[in-house]
């Protein structure tokens, strides 16, 4: 398990995140077209899983705007956009915002990415909802790098999740 904070409150999720240099656990994510995406979709190329309780927040709308931004001088590499939010409402965020170089996937049918990954809250306000994290894979889906940012309301290290790159 791990704590961190929601504006000072500490709250727990499910267990730890996956160490640097293992294999990325596999998933089933929700596309913005209802079709299902996992891992071994995103073979070959490097990738980011920038996680987030809801786009609906300002710092999790603000990750996925400048994770787009560093997505367009990137090669061979996705930025994957992981939250429980509704494909529906993860699409209309974007399409909205314009940003076209990241892939929203959700996590809203049972919850198993959060499990599997260790980062579902299990208590507090978001309670059910992701932790925010970044995790970077190579393209042999190992892992090169993890952050679960201390403090929800905080924006993730986008310098050191790059630089891992």
């Amino acid at each position: 398990m791990a704590t961190v904070t929601l504006k000072g409150n500490e709250i727990q999720t499910l267990g730890e995140l996956p160490a640097v240099g293992s294999k990325a656990p596999n998933f089933s994510l929700i596309a913005g077209d209802l079709s299902v995406k996992t891992l071994e979709d995103f073979s070959g190329s490097k990738v980011v899983l920038n996680i987030f309780p809801s786009v609906d927040t300002g710092t999790c709308a603000a990750s996925v705007r400048q994770f787009n931004k560093e997505a367009s001088a990137l090669e061979n590499t996705k930025i994957l956009c992981i939250s429980r939010d509704l494909p529906f409402a993860q699409g209309r965020f974007c399409g909205a915002e314009g940003l076209e170089n990241v892939i929203n996937l959700s996590d809203y049918k049972n919850g198993d990415f959060g499990k599997d990954y260790g980062l579902i809250f299990i208590n507090g306000p978001l309670d059910a909802l992701l932790s925010r994290c970044v995790i970077v894979l190579d393209e042999n889906g190992i892992i090169q790098y993890t952050e679960q940012v201390p403090e929800t309301v905080d924006e993730p290290n986008y310098k050191a999740a790059i630089d891992a790159l």
